[in-house]
């Protein structure tokens, strides 16, 4: 999905989440009626960030419109690493329970790592236990993280095969980064990924037919790096105040610049951050049906 202007194309992450978690619902609702299955999701929040409640929330109402049980597990800042391990090992042997969401960042001194690798593999939503990690990174069927497979949905929509297009990846991340970087390789992408320590950034921009931002540093890919014609993908979410003295969140790209020069583009808010949403309940979907063992004609 995506909107046409005088400039680039501007790519309507919400509209195209949007119709996928249309499309889930009838499925999740398939589930039900044929196998009496009712895909449920646990999700952690520690402590009182107030983004994390945020996105915790926003969660869990697109759960809801799916059809997908959600079971809030909210603890205190003051949790220990080993309670909070505890409780995922019950949720990692509860078979009711298909999917696991760690909300990040969690407080400290718990270990993330930790955490992450305390999971089920198999209900790792989120894929980021090493285990789906390593099986993303060597070809193998696994739970892929939400906001890579976001990012290359948005491009397979926008460019329809990828095969043979020089990407660039701002960015090696373990939650973007270096995933969003071996789906692109599956989708037959020649792939660079480029980093702080990265020589000449710009000229590795332009040569870029696609360029995915993750670099968490508001406006920091200029327009004048991007080549004509190129597809952007913003990821990063970043909050600066204005002229105004008011917030807003900005992407890791110039927009106002880019959008000049890029052939299409997502905007910050409103593009990768709805599909990271529906990608999440895909992934509670699939970990329910690879759980259930069920052949289904989807």
């Amino acid at each position: 999905m995506a909107i046409s202007g005088r400039r680039a194309t501007v790519i309507d992450g919400k509209a195209l989440a949007a119709e996928l978690r249309v499309d889930l619902a009838k499925r999740v609702a398939a589930l039900k009626a044929n196998h009496g299955l009712t895909p449920t999701l646990a999700v952690f929040l520690v402590g009182d960030d107030p983004a994390s409640a945020i996105y915790v929330r926003n969660k869990g109402a697109a759960a809801a419109a799916a059809g997908i049980r959600v079971i809030d597990v909210k603890l205190p800042a003051t949790t220990s690493e080993a309670d909070l391990l505890a409780r995922i090992g019950v949720m990692n042997g509860d078979p009711a329970v298909n999917g696991i969401l760690i909300q990040l960042p969690l407080p400290k001194p718990i270990a993330a790592e930790a955490v992450i690798a305390a999971l089920d593999p198999a209900k790792d939503v989120d894929g980021l236990h090493p285990e789906n990690i390593g099986r993303l990174a060597t070809g193998r069927d696994g739970m892929v993280p939400c906001t890579p497979q976001g990012c290359l949905i948005l491009l397979e929509r926008t460019l329809g095969t990828l095969d043979g297009r020089r990407a660039l990846v701002v960015g090696r991340s373990n939650l973007v980064g270096r995933p969003v970087a071996q789906l692109l390789l599956r989708a037959n992408c020649t792939v660079t990924i480029a980093h702080s320590r990265t020589r000449d950034l710009a000229a590795e921009c332009r040569r870029a037919e696609i360029v995915v931002a993750a670099i968490g540093k508001p406006a920091f890919v200029r327009g004048d790096w991007i080549g004509p014609g190129a597809t952007v993908i913003d990821v990063g979410i970043n909050r600066v105040t204005g002229p105004d003295g008011r917030d807003r969140i900005v992407g890791d790209v110039a927009f106002a610049e880019a959008v000049e020069v890029a052939g299409a583009i997502t905007p910050v808010p409103g593009g990768v951050g709805p599909m990271t949403i529906a990608c999440l309940l895909e992934s509670t979907y699939e970990a329910t049906w690879r759980q259930s063992r069920l052949r289904l004609d989807r």
